[in-house]
């Protein structure tokens, strides 16, 4: 082992920076279900500014710095409360909001969100493919496309609720195919892993593999 170690230090030592670039610095994130459709689909690879928001120390939720805020809109990875899994959804409400859903419009604040409506398509589920209802959602001044599915029977009013000091509410894109904290509850600002800022690669492991070239690099907002 000994003469192994010191024939390959080099190597090793690169397996061990590259380790800790991934826990401290920088990451991707696969997508494997379809919670943040139309926006991500399943396939697709993101980067993931993991210094957006905290430092940490490499492999824990230990955080030893700030270093920015999370805004509403913001597309965050993060260790689920309920679970530990690593998901991936949108911030939508800070420390101190008062939040409620009326028919699948967000209420941030006593202020209802801006939506327009942009298309119905048919979106494939667990049930065979159905209507999906797409728009615009607009937090803050910032612009999304979100998605309903309007045949699927789902609670589509929560709250009012206000969000805990040091945590955030997390809503996937695809409003009725998500488990985001309507279900897992508020997620504290320690469990937030970095914020995704593009999709690096994208890939239709669905169907044949084919690579999806439109969608590399491709920002997220």
């Amino acid at each position: 082992m000994k003469a192994f170690v010191r024939a390959n230090k080099g190597f090793l030592m690169f397996i061990v920076l590259f380790g800790v670039f991934r826990t401290a610095v920088a990451d991707w994130n696969p997508i494997p279900s379809s919670s943040m459709r139309p926006n991500l689909l399943e396939g697709d690879v993101v980067f993931v500014n993991r210094l957006a928001y905290n430092v940490k120390l490499p492999l824990t939720d230990v955080v030893l710095a700030r270093t920015g805020e999370p805004r509403r809109g913001d597309v965050v990875t993060f260790t689920s409360p309920a679970d530990g899994t690593r998901l991936i959804k949108r911030l939508l409400a800070l420390p101190g909001d008062r939040v409620e859903m009326r028919n699948e419009r967000l209420v941030i604040n006593g202020v209802e969100q801006q939506y327009s409506v942009e298309e119905l398509v048919q979106e494939p589920s667990a049930e065979g493919h159905m209507d999906a209802l797409r728009m615009t959602e607009a937090v803050d001044g910032r612009r999304h496309r979100i998605q309903v599915l309007p045949q699927r029977l789902v609670a589509r009013d929560f709250g009012p609720v206000t969000v805990p000091q040091d945590a955030y509410l997390m809503l996937g894109d695809n409003r009725d195919n998500s488990a985001d904290s309507r279900y897992i509850g508020f997620v504290p600002r320690h469990l937030l892993i970095g914020r995704a800022e593009r999709i690096l690669v994208s890939a239709d492991y669905q169907g044949n593999w084919m690579p999806r070239t439109e969608r590399f690099g491709m920002s997220l907002r």
